[in-house]
């Protein structure tokens, strides 16, 4: 399970270097292979293709013509490209992506249980801001049984 956040960096080259307790729990579940792409482009999202590919078997069942399963691929293929993680646990940003998500320098990763979630750190921290939770939400969760 990925759960927590850690702090990491963006080279000059818009790899990550994959925070080591995220990379060997993906390492070792899933392999080294991901898929890293963005549906709104605001953060990163890092599949491990085993997961991935769960979820493009899961859009399989959806006829093809629907329109929110279009809009739903054209996003993630925009912005997505399979990766691997590299022998010194780093993984590449797609450059359009890398750009949409202002994935330079400090960023924040966050387990999401199968897959990582990367934010920008000052973007996030203008998110939290933005979209507290709320007492709403607490009963939204607990009606779902949290």
């Amino acid at each position: 399970m990925l759960r927590g956040n850690s702090p990491a960096k963006i080279d000059d080259r818009g790899r990550l270097k994959i925070p080591n307790g995220f990379r060997s729990f993906i390492e070792h579940e899933h392999g080294r292979e991901l898929f890293v792409t963005s549906l709104y482009g605001d953060s990163v999202r890092i599949y491990p293709l085993p997961v991935w590919a769960e979820i493009e078997r899961k859009l399989s069942q959806i006829p093809a013509s629907h329109p929110s399963r279009l809009k739903f691929l054209d996003r993630v293929n925009f912005y997505g490209q399979v990766s691997d993680v590299d022998t010194q646990g780093r993984v590449v940003i797609p450059p359009r992506l890398r750009e949409a998500a202002t994935m330079v320098g400090e960023v924040d990763v966050f387990g999401q249980m199968n897959y990582l979630e990367v934010w920008n750190h000052e973007r996030f921290v203008a998110k939290m801001q933005r979209e507290p939770f709320t007492d709403a939400d607490a009963r939204a969760l607990a009606d779902l049984g949290l």
